[in-house]
């Protein structure tokens, strides 16, 4: 005879009531004898009825269910990395989910956890607890722990998704912070002071260095698409960025400045700029970035990166008037929300509008009226004088 109960979490208020209090939401266990057989598991349901359902069906069926071996943490994580390189994920992103399991793991090993289904909300609520990630970095590690549960809950390893009830951290967005025309000026200028290993000033790198930095600030390109950027992709005074779902190539001009740096300075290889083509890409792409945190120091920048570059490339297209649906496609963004999150206060025409608000709520301003025509007091009142 088998026998359903309810198996109290530890955060079950009821849980010293013992396992016939029933009226709690916590998972119903089943355990007995069937056909001779010692049973103990879960029926993987929090419903009653349905609960009651299934065990009248083992006992009607009067055979012993075969218990499912449950997937292991490292198992679960393998398989999402396989389906992710399935769906063609950047080697970035997938770089970012192994970190993540890397950490998931050893808390696992820590707490003595083996499988997928021992984690539940508490669990998962210590884990984020001890990571160091604040801010915008907590939240994107909990879109990515969120998405390997979503999988293993469709994978029908986890009978819910505990990270579903995660309350998202607190996120101030740092403002869209281009460079400015002077501090581009001074960006530029210190590639002459820049020196190799050897402490030469000047050399075939601060040439490099110098078109690299040109095609940041007005291509556009995230670092990782400039540094990897092939010759056969600029034809004359266009550069070809990517092609759009539909088909339809998207390239931008760039300037002769930008032209003729890329034309003089010895490239790295016969087919990229910037490359060897040999490597790992985030090997080049972090080589390169350390090359321009010594620049921005030279030049005097607080605060430098490579995403500045784009941001100012963005932000300078919008002041001229570009339209926003054009600086999204430009920018190759997924949609055009994603564009107007970070440059929407950048917009010219937004702005003049939001300026002409303004003024128009002068025109019933008393005071200012006053500043303007001239104002005389009355019994206390101020009047305007024509």
């Amino acid at each position: 005879m088998l026998t359903a109960f309810r198996r109290h979490r530890k955060t079950c208020s009821h849980k010293g009531e013992g396992r016939k209090y029933r009226r709690c939401r916590c998972p119903i266990w089943v355990d007995g004898f069937l056909n001779g057989v010692e049973m103990r598991k879960t029926l993987e349901t929090r419903d009653w009825e349905q609960g009651q359902r299934i065990v009248r069906d083992w006992e009607s069926e009067g055979a012993p269910v075969q218990e499912e071996k449950p997937v292991a943490i490292a198992d679960a994580c393998n398989q999402f990395d396989a389906d992710a390189k399935a769906r063609g994920l950047r080697e970035p992103t997938l770089k970012k989910y192994r970190v993540l399991f890397s950490q998931l793991n050893c808390f696992a090993s820590g707490k003595g956890l083996l499988f997928l289904k021992q984690w539940d909300l508490t669990v998962v609520r210590d884990f984020r607890a001890s990571w160091r990630d604040r801010s915008i970095s907590a939240l994107k590690k909990l879109e990515r722990l969120r998405a390997f549960f979503r999988f293993a809950h469709e994978s029908g390893w986890i009978t819910e998704n505990p990270t579903k009830k995660l309350r998202k951290p607190e996120v101030t967005d740092p403002p869209t912070m281009p460079f400015t025309q002077q501090e581009m000026i001074e960006v530029l200028s210190a590639c002459d002071k820049y020196t190799d290993n050897y402490g030469n000033a000047g050399q075939i790198n601060a040439r490099r260095l110098r078109a690299l930095v040109l095609l940041l600030r007005y291509s556009g390109m995230r670092i990782g698409d400039t540094v990897t950027c092939a010759k056969d992709r600029v034809a004359a005074d266009r550069l070809f960025l990517y092609t759009q779902k539909t088909g339809v190539p998207v390239c931008t001009k760039l300037p002769p400045v930008v032209v003729e740096a890329l034309n003089t300075t010895p490239s790295v290889s016969e087919r990229y700029f910037f490359w060897s083509g040999q490597g790992k890409v985030e090997t080049a792409t972090g080589n390169w970035r350390r090359s321009l945190r010594k620049l921005f120091r030279l030049a005097g920048v607080k605060n430098g990166h490579p995403h500045r570059f784009r941001d100012t490339f963005a932000v300078e297209q919008l002041l001229s008037g570009t339209k926003m649906e054009n600086v999204s496609i430009l920018l190759g963004h997924s949609s055009i929300r994603v564009t107007e999150k970070h440059y929407a206060p950048w917009v010219r025409a937004r702005q003049e509008q939001l300026e002409a608000d303004v003024e128009r709520s002068w025109a019933r301003d008393p005071v200012i009226l006053a500043h303007m025509k001239g104002t005389r007091e009355v019994h206390g009142k101020v009047e305007v004088v024509n």
